[in-house]
């Protein structure tokens, strides 16, 4: 295949070396060398060679003709200029002409009549014409082959990786469920005559499915990997083009590709861009995507039996998926490639970890823990903002400083730290802040505060991370739920009680809080209404989210839900001040302090609430106290 490649790009050159000889001897012949011609009278040139101005004139004779064609050049002109001049044909001119030649010492050159020779005037006057035209019919018959890449709108874009890769199992930290899951298509690849001969059928299409950076991608690359096999790889977007019939036609290429490298790997990334499903969306389907989609049923469900060619898809909306793409005989195995768990994190972790200097301080178990609902690339992406503020502050190694500053940034963004802020807006934040904190420190069933700051990041004027006390799987109760929302409110709450006025900062925690509030009437069945569902999670795809959304109410029971939420809202906001009041020095310890130093730790945080002091920053007070006490004593004894 390879030499193929190399034989279509040898006559590619081989013709375009061909085109550029046949411009150059045409450009020669047809006088291209002269860009500027000046045409002078027999008086004009005269003038000229008695000034004293011509440097060099050739003189050619015309045949059946009794006049000379004088070409030549002037002292003053460019190398791109020149001048011609018709004289008559007499022995007197031509004297008249070498003896000013003689007398004003310029060059003279005679050639002979290219017309006395029929041949060499054909050779001129035809032979470029007609190697054009031959390269011209040429260049014609390649497009119409099909050989010329501009016009190979039909053929497949897939890349193709002949020795699978370099990536393996050691390299896909984490995921141990779904490495075994495809560990079978591993063996099948190496050893199909194992399963021929118990009857068994591997599936021939795997669906990858799960959020975005999850490692979908990277897991199917250390299939193809660890089987050693050749792999194709292609977006789904790939396949869609303008002209109807495309994509089609580069699925029916990719697969005919495909079985001459048998047994093969074929990785299809996003296929949700070509599989989408048929005739939905306002104004029916589109017929490009449709066309390439019943393609790509067609080839999967015409696969033989022994074939050897296994097709992985990746995914992160499979709500939007055609049901033809996931019946048995065409994705017939769904993998979820979820996020990961601390253990996970930590494998994840000390895979990205491995080429990078790290200080002592710097524990990946603890970060894993730090992390909940990061993504692998998350995780990496944090490491590598961790190490690049480390040159940054030019700094030898990673320390937990560089850690916890690129975790900010990656959650929240980069702080704005040259943005100046007032005193009463600093207070306003501070308080905020901290009944956001003294909710998640008092009540029973929230998540545990592991950081405050009031430095502005994003769009944000300052921000508490909590995370949950124990890593468990996307099940939340009652209890959890109402506490999430009290501690969303208590930001507004803290800033009505202790600032005396509120702001427009609680904005977004209103918006989550009553998202959740509305779930749990609409969706979990956690209120008065009783358990039922009485709107759908999600609404039409392919129309948005929430346009033409189902209700399974009347305008009665709507009335009802809106009762329902306020009610759970109300709740919680009473809640909340009831907290925040009885814990008031504990909300303006937490301010001042944020006031003072901007940023609490976990650690911190802990001691705050249990001793009232932070003990690192009294130590620091007392050296530098000390130290000016020293200094002073000194400065005495000097005088």
């Amino acid at each position: 295949m390879k030499k193929n490649n190399n034989n279509n790009t040898v006559k590619s050159f081989a013709l375009y070396g061909l085109l550029f000889v046949v411009i150059l001897v045409t450009a020669y012949f047809y006088g291209a060398s002269r860009f500027v011609v000046h045409k002078f009278t027999y008086d004009e040139f005269l003038t000229e060679i008695t000034e004293d101005k011509v440097e060099e004139i050739t003189i050619t004779p015309k045949s059946n003709s009794s006049v000379y064609q004088i070409e030549g050049s002037l002292k003053d002109y460019s190398d791109l200029e020149s001048f011609v001049v018709t004289v008559p044909y007499s022995d007197t001119v031509m004297e008249k002409i070498l003896s000013y030649a003689d007398t004003m010492e310029f060059k003279v050159k005679t050639n002979t009549d290219p017309g006395s020779s029929a041949l060499l005037a054909l050779a001129i006057n035809v032979l470029p014409i007609v190697l054009l035209v031959i390269a011209t019919l040429y260049l014609f018959s390649k497009i119409a082959s099909g050989n010329n890449k501009s016009m190979d709108f039909g053929k497949s874009t897939a890349k193709l990786n002949a020795d699978g890769g370099k990536v393996k199992f050691t390299d896909v930290a984490g995921l141990k469920e779904e490495k075994e899951e495809v560990s079978e298509l591993i063996d099948f690849l190496k050893n199909p005559k194992k399963f021929q001969k118990l009857g068994a059928r591997i599936p021939k299409g795997v669906l990858l499915v799960g959020p975005p950076g999850t490692g979908k991608t990277l897991l199917a690359k250390a299939v193809a990997g660890e089987a050693n096999v050749p792999f194709y790889y292609i977006s789904g977007s790939d396949f869609v083009e303008l002209f109807v019939g495309v994509g089609a036609s580069r699925v029916r290429d990719m697969f005919k590709e495909a079985k001459r490298n048998a047994p093969c790997l074929i990785f299809i990334d996003e296929i949700d861009a070509v599989g989408r499903q048929r005739g939905t969306g306002i104004g029916g389907g589109h017929d490009e995507r449709e066309q390439t989609l019943n393609q790509l049923l067609t080839e999967m469900d015409g696969f033989g039996a022994n074939e050897g060619i296994i097709i992985i898809a990746a995914t992160n909306r499979p709500d939007v998926l055609d049901p033809a793409l996931l019946r048995p005989g065409r994705f017939d195995r769904q993998v979820t490639v979820n996020y990961p768990d601390a253990l996970e994190r930590e494998e994840i972790l000390k895979v990205h970890a491995r080429n990078k200097k790290f200080g002592k301080d710097v524990n990946l178990k603890n970060l894993s823990k730090r992390t909940p609902g990061f993504s692998g690339a998350d995780l990496e992406n944090l490491l590598n903002e961790s190490a690049l503020l480390a040159v940054r502050r030019n700094k030898s190694e990673i320390t937990m400083d560089e850690i916890d500053e690129a975790t900010d940034r990656v959650l929240m963004g980069p702080a704005k730290v040259s943005r100046k802020i007032n005193d009463r807006e600093k207070k306003l934040v501070s308080l905020h802040e901290a009944g956001h904190a003294v909710i998640g420190i008092k009540l029973e069933d929230a998540a545990d505060v592991h950081k405050i700051t009031i430095i502005p990041r994003g769009v944000a004027g300052g921000y508490t991370m909590m995370l949950p006390k124990d890593e468990k799987m996307n099940l939340s109760t009652k209890k959890e739920l109402l506490a999430q929302i009290t501690g969303l409110l208590g930001g507004r709450v803290s800033e009505e009680l202790f600032f005396g006025e509120i702001s427009t900062g609680a904005s977004d925690d209103f918006s989550k809080a009553t998202k959740i509030a509305r779930a749990m009437v609409t969706e979990y069945g956690m209120s008065d209404l009783g358990p039922v569902q009485l709107e759908e999670k999600q609404g039409n795809v392919f129309l948005g989210r929430d346009y033409d959304k189902v209700k399974n109410f009347s305008d009665t029971v709507a009335l009802e839900i809106d009762t329902e939420v306020r009610k759970i809202i109300d709740n919680c906001y009473k809640k909340a001040t009831t907290i925040l009041k009885e814990n008031k020095k504990l909300v303006e310890l937490i301010s001042n302090t944020l006031i003072e130093h901007e940023t609490l730790t976990k650690e911190e945080i802990d001691e705050l609430v249990s001793t009232g002091k932070l003990s690192k920053y009294e130590k620091a007070e007392k050296l530098e106290k000390e130290d000016k006490k020293q200094d002073k004593e000194e400065k005495t004894d000097t005088e």
